[in-house]
Parts: C-alpha cells; structure tokens; sequence
C-alpha cells in the first residue's frame, strides 16, 4: 500500500481522487491550501504527491519548488494537475521540479494509470540503487554522483531536479550517442507522457545553463537538428 497525499481546494475533485485511488488499496490524505499541503507532506512522509496548480494561500508552482527543496519531499514524485490546461502550467510545473503532469478534467482511469507508473518508476529506483558511495560518472568538470543523485561542475555542487539528473545521468553515461526526444520523455517521463516533446527541450535548456560556461553555445550537450541530443 502506498501513501498519497492529495493537495487540492475542490472537494468534489479530492472526494474522486480519494475514491479511485482507494479502490486500488492506496493510503490517501487530502489537504485543502498549500500550506496544510506542506504540514503534511512532513508530518506523514507521502510516496506520492497529487498537487492542483491553483490554490489558496500558497499556489502549487510555490508549493511544488518547496517540496523539492526540503527533505524528505526532495526525490517523492509530484503529479501536478490544473483546470486551466494550458502549455506554460505543464512547463512552470515541469521546471520547478514536477514528475509528471495531468489537466482537468481527467479520466479516472488515466488518473489510476498515472498514479501507478510514477510509483512504478520509484519503486524501480529504489530496487536498483546501489550502496557505494563511491559509484560516480565525470566528464571533464562536470562530475555527477549516482548514488547521492547530486552533481558537481567544477567542484562545486549544483542543483538538480530529479528529471534534470536522470535526463542528464541517460546523455552522460552513453557520451556520443544521439537521442531522439521521443526516446528521452519514454525513459525519464514513461510512455505516458509522450504527446509534448517540448518537455525535454525544456529541461536540455535548465541543464545546460547549470553545466555549460556559455549555454548559448554548448560544448557538453549538444543538439542533433531534427533528431535529438547527444553528451559531447
């Protein structure tokens, strides 16, 4: 059973979510404001967050960039959800470090295959991570820590979001090979997330201005037109 905290001011959405997801043996807690959505979040030590993009008293964009900044919310998986639907909700929530995105009004049936694959993909993580601290990968300046899931550019430690490392930890560990953007959002976001391409570029464009002396002009990441990118 996996504990999920649902953050959002409509009691008719939350009473949905709380049903569909209990019938699939989930723990769920309901916080109606961004700030009792923060309280939780440390009281009770969620697997999983269900974040609404408009709330009172804190938005989830401030919510979403405090989860990811505190422990133990740093690494649990955020799905954020808006009525709006609009492109530039997805990419803000994607920036401050959102896993995954869903617009209302929703399928039950697509919230449940959400909610699964994003605990699915944790649960991956956990199972595979290895107990050596000493296990990194280095390119020149950029060094980053597979275990500590922390990176560093010329000695000093950089801020990364969950996606921005995985993206980063899939270029630099097959330095050359090129990567369509397709096959980028199927390995860091899962198949679901595969109708905006735009994601990557997005998050390509956030790491490079933390691991490129001149993102404009990139040496590390580089951009293959019409195809993808590939770690120089």
């Amino acid at each position: 059973m996996s504990k999920i905290l649902v953050i959002d001011d409509e009691s008719n959405i939350t009473e949905l979510i709380k049903y569909t997801l209990e019938k699939d043996n989930h723990e769920v807690i309901v916080a109606f404001d961004g700030e009792e959505g923060l309280q939780l979040a440390q009281l009770e030590a969620p697997d999983l967050i269900i974040l609404d993009i408009m709330l009172p008293k804190l938005d989830g964009l401030e919510v979403c960039r405090r989860l990811r900044s505190q422990q133990p919310t740093t690494v649990v998986p955020i799905l954020m959800v808006s009525a709006r639907g609009e492109t530039i909700d997805n990419i803000l929530g994607l920036e401050m470090g959102a896993d995954d995105y869903i617009a209302k009004p929703f399928s039950t049936r697509e919230l449940a295959a959400r909610v699964k694959a994003n605990l699915r993909r944790l649960r991956y993580a956990d199972a595979n991570k290895v107990v050596d601290s000493t296990r990194k990968v280095s390119v020149r300046d950029v060094v980053l820590d597979l275990d500590k899931y922390e990176v560093t550019v010329a000695g000093q430690l950089v801020s990364f979001t969950p996606k921005e490392f995985k993206l980063l930890k899939i270029l630099i560990t097959h330095p050359g090979k090129v990567f369509t953007r397709d096959v980028l959002l199927d390995r860091v976001w899962g198949f679901e997330y595969h109708n905006d391409s735009r994601t990557v570029d997005v998050h390509i464009r956030y790491i490079r201005q933390k691991i490129e002396k001149d993102p404009a002009v990139p040496k590390y990441i580089i951009t293959v037109r019409g195809v993808g990118y590939k770690f120089d």
